[in-house]
This record gives C-alpha cells, structure tokens and sequence, in this order.
C-alpha cells in the first residue's frame, strides 16, 4: 500500500496548493482530436479557514502533495480521447464518477486505476466521489470538467460566438462538523449546518482583514476567480455548485445573459442579475458581456476607465449570492464567503 498522505495548509500555502485547480481556462481551437494524458491523487489533510478553524479535507490532487479543493479542471473537446490516470494515497476506497458521461471508476486503498473519457456533446460536468453520497463531495472530493467544441466548430451552440475568455467557479459550503465526523470515521451528525461558504475553495476578505488583497486566500483578487475584462469582451462563466445549500448568484454592474441550467441548454437567452443555481450538483452557464454599466458616473468608456486607472482607481463591480448565509464565515464574519469582484478595465 502506497503510503498515506495527511496534509496540512494554512490560509497562504492552502491557497498555493490549489493553483491550477478551478478558475481561469484557457483554450485554444485545434484541427484534430487530440489523445490527452493527466494523473491525478486523492489527497487528505486540513485547510484553515478565516476564522483559524483547522478542517479535514479530501480532494481529487494535482500530485501527492498537494491538497486541491475543489479537485483539477479537466479540460477536453469533443472528439478527444481523454486518458485519466488516478492515485488513491488514502486507506479507504473512493470513486470517480461523472454521471453525465456514464463514467463509474473505483480506486482501491493505495490502488491507482485509469479511466478514459470522451464526449460527444460540449458542456461543464462535475467529477465526483459517489461513495457514500453525500459525504465524499462534501468533504471535497468534486471538481469540473469542461468540453470544448470541436475544433471545426467556432460556437459555444449554434449562433452563438466563443467568447473572449471562459471561467469556472465551484461554490461549495462546509460543515466542519459533518467532516470531522468523516475523517473519524463516525456516523454524519443529524443536521448539516454549514459555517463555510467557498468559491474556487477560497473567500472574500473584506479591506483591512487579515489576507485583503492576497491572491493566494481573497477570492476578491484570486485571478483565477475574479473576472478582468475590457468592454466587449463577452466572458463566459461557468457555475457548478458542490454543496448542500442552493444559491442565487447576482453580478453587479451588468446583466448576466443565462445560457444554461443543470446541462439543458436554454431556447431563449434571458438578460438576468439574478440566476438561480442548484444545490447538490446543480450546474450554470452565463455570458458577462462587459457593456457600458448603465449606472456607472461618469458614463463608462475606455476614456473613462483610463482616467480612473491613471488616478489610482479600479473600475469594479461584486458578485455575490443573494443568501445572505453564504457572505459569513464561522457564523459571524461578514464579507468573508463566496464572493468575488469582476473588473473593467481601459484597453
């Protein structure tokens, strides 16, 4: 048996573990299918939260030693043969599932399998751990796939352009008490009450708290979170939801132009600031399209976006959820949930 990892991070290294993992993506049409090779750990270990409460987690890792919550992003186009290698460093048998695909893959205690992946319809899927359901995507074993269109095709869906940049973000909630309970081995308490509200595995941090501004733990700067874009530049998200609670997601500044629910694309393309999003696996796919902001003051050019650049300003605007509960942190600290801010910026 493999040797078993129990990994610890704090509120900065934390963070660094999980670069590469939900966020920005980038992709580049090709002319061919390709034959695509990852590996991937199934890591445990605690991560601090804002509140400096030490919580177990598993996740779907980039290696060994690392502690990704949510897992890797998967990343593949229609037509490609996507070859998954995945390592078990913990003593207890865990799945990789992605129900959309039809994929079911048990990895044994110590064991390592490989699963191959393909897809004939572009899309955001959730990987998952379906052991024990709910407990193992609780505790962190989730992530996100996406499907690109194959290279032949230059459109997100029939008369509908490829935007300039694309997004995941992977909101989850967490009861401290539902995964220590997992990590002894006990029986789940009878109520789930969540303390801890994520977005890409991070939080907001409000200005003048402890790690405001830092990259590697505020989700308000994150770069693979938080959305730069010029005007015009039509940026797609895409919304996966791992915990328990459902949530009502709301961007500031423009509205979203909401393309999907849950995998079913939708007739008409409805303009929105409120878009509902699923608890328990629920999916969400949206457009920002970055337009002049209709209450902004001066009214918003590139000009005028350069004069607040050139005065030291940022053009931005918040995302938030419109349950209240999830802008907290252990019960009482406001502004430090799953949160985020999205930027215009002077070309």
């Amino acid at each position: 048996m493999k040797r078993r990892t129990f990994l610890k991070f704090g509120s900065a290294s934390a963070a660094a573990a999980l670069t590469g993992t939900a966020g920005l993506i980038m992709w580049q049409p090709r002319a061919h299918a390709a034959t695509i090779n990852k590996e991937i750990w199934i890591t445990e270990g605690t991560i601090t939260q804002p509140d400096g409460v030490d919580v177990y987690f598993r996740g779907f890792s980039g290696s060994d030693a690392n502690l990704d919550v949510p897992g890797q992003v998967l990343v593949m186009a229609v037509g490609d043969t996507y070859n998954l290698t995945i390592h078990n460093t913990l003593n207890s048998t865990h799945n990789f599932v992605v129900d959309a695909l039809g994929i079911n893959t048990s990895v044994p205690a110590g064991g390592t399998r490989s699963v191959t992946i393909t897809a004939s319809d572009p899309g955001t899927y959730i990987y998952y751990d379906n052991r024990d359901l709910p407990n193992n995507r609780l505790v962190g074993l989730h992530g996100a796939l996406v499907v690109f269109p194959n290279g032949a095709d230059t459109s997100i869906e029939a008369g509908r352009d490829m935007p300039v940049r694309e997004f995941v973000w992977v909101f989850h909630d967490i009861d401290p008490a539902w995964n220590d309970a997992i990590r002894r081995g006990n029986n789940t308490p009878n109520s789930y009450v969540p303390r801890y509200f994520t977005l890409n595995g991070l939080n907001g941090r409000p200005p003048g708290a402890p790690g405001a501004h830092d990259p590697a733990v505020d989700s308000m700067v994150d770069p693979r979170t938080a959305i730069h874009g010029h005007l015009g530049d039509r940026t797609m998200v895409r919304c996966i939801n791992t915990g328990r609670a459902q949530h009502a997601v709301h961007c500031h500044g423009n509205h979203m132009e909401w393309l999907s629910s849950n995998g079913q694309q939708r007739d008409d393309v409805w303009k929105k600031d409120i878009i509902p999003l699923d608890a328990n696996g629920g999916m969400m796919e949206f457009i920002f399209p970055f337009e002049p902001a209709p209450d902004a003051w001066p009214p918003m050019t590139n000009a005028t976006l350069a004069q607040a650049e050139a005065d030291g300003l940022h053009t931005a605007y918040p995302m938030h959820l419109h349950d209240e509960m999830t802008q907290t942190a252990g019960g009482g600290l406001y502004m430090f949930g799953a949160l985020t801010d999205i930027y215009f910026e002077a070309k």
